[in-house]
């Protein structure tokens, strides 16, 4: 018996593969909703050649004309909406502060999904744009929530949130694609001991909270640690030498194996408790042995001392990043661990099925 589609429009920001958080919220969904009888509409705004004037200082007129341009963009999807069986939003529609194009969406009649894996409703803007801050409104999230038929976000923090605003929300944790992670590539075999940090330009901050420490590690290590960071610049200046790779989609696997340890420092702000974990949970898919900051989820993802390990200062911090320098068991030992929660609690195969029940459920409320 023939059965028709149910068709998905996907509003996001950015092109597939790009963003972080759009691949591991909802790209690596794609497929099992697929072979499910869905057909997906992927709307993005920015591409391959905005990527560089939207994340740099500056460019005030490119930056117009990527405005002007979402502006089009988007009431082509509120034309369109109706043609849908269901209408999937990661973040906000447009990235000023309306809601304009969510409410006539919302119009539609057609179901809607929002979901964010951030504090958004806190203003965080990254370096590039700062000036431009003024343009946005993060309340907005709070709008686009009682806009939307079902929230979904990534922890218990953002949950209590969402549900002052909407009925309907419902926890999706940040997942791990443990077959695209499952590589058949040899780790480094080099005696240094590589401590690693993966992130973003919005992120690198975050990064920086580590240097001290590291400094203290290179003083007492020596040539055993070196520091590797991958991340979307090209370039920075720290008198501490620290391996700079620039991030690509077709090797941060291959990358990511280069580190023995992966480090999540986070200041303990209201930003932060928002966090899902991605860089940790990644580094666990691979087998790394993993510290990071006490904050937000983080105290739900790792069992100190067994699958990971949970620094609360610079003291502890660097109290645990020699132990593990100093012990091959213990890194192996605690990899292999933070890989079988990952495996348990966090992997795609273990949510996929659950977000195609969300959609399904929601598209048969409305029919």
């Amino acid at each position: 018996m023939f059965c028709m589609k149910r068709k998905v429009l996907a509003i996001v920001q950015h092109r597939k593969g790009r963003s972080p958080g759009q691949r591991f919220r909802f790209e690596h969904y794609m497929e099992h909703l697929e072979k499910n009888n869905y057909e997906i509409e992927y709307s993005y705004i920015i591409d391959e050649k905005d990527d560089f004037y939207f994340y740099s200082k500056g460019y005030y007129w490119k930056k117009i004309f990527i405005l002007i341009k979402t502006f089009f963009h988007r009431n082509r999807d509120v034309r369109n909406a109706k043609n849908f069986d269901l209408i999937f939003i990661y973040r906000e529609a447009c990235m000023l502060g309306t809601v304009f194009f969510e409410k006539r969406l919302a119009k539609s009649k057609v179901p809607i999904v929002y979901d964010f894996d951030d504090s958004i409703w806190l203003n965080d803007t990254s370096e590039g744009n700062k000036n431009l801050a003024w343009l946005k409104n993060p309340k907005k999230t709070s709008k686009i929530c009682a806009l939307s038929n079902l929230v979904t976000v990534g922890n218990e923090y953002l949950a209590q949130y969402a549900r002052q605003y909407s009925q309907n929300v419902k926890i999706v944790p940040t997942t791990i694609d443990l077959d695209y992670h499952a590589v058949s590539i040899e780790k480094k075999t080099e005696k240094q001991i590589c401590i690693g940090w993966t992130g973003t330009s919005t992120t690198i901050k975050h990064f920086e909270l580590a240097i001290p420490i590291l400094e203290k590690l290179k003083e007492k290590y020596k040539e055993k640690v070196c520091f590797r960071v991958i991340a979307n610049i090209d370039s920075w200046n720290y008198d501490l030498l620290i391996d700079l790779i620039k991030w690509n989609k077709k090797t941060e696997i291959e990358d990511l194996l280069q580190f023995d340890i992966g480090i999540m420092p986070l200041p303990d702000d209201e930003w932060s408790k928002g966090k899902c974990g991605f860089k940790g949970l990644q580094c666990m898919a691979l087998k790394i042995p993993v510290i990071l900051s006490p904050v937000g989820v983080n105290t739900e993802i790792v069992e100190h001392e067994k699958n990971g390990l949970l620094a609360n200062n610079e003291s502890e911090w660097f109290d645990y990043l020699c132990q593990l320098i100093d012990s091959d068991d213990m890194r192996k030992t605690i990899g292999q661990e933070g890989f079988n929660t990952v495996k348990e609690k966090y992997s795609v195969d273990v949510w996929k099925e659950k977000v195609l029940q969300n959609f399904n459920a929601l598209i048969s409320s409305k029919n």
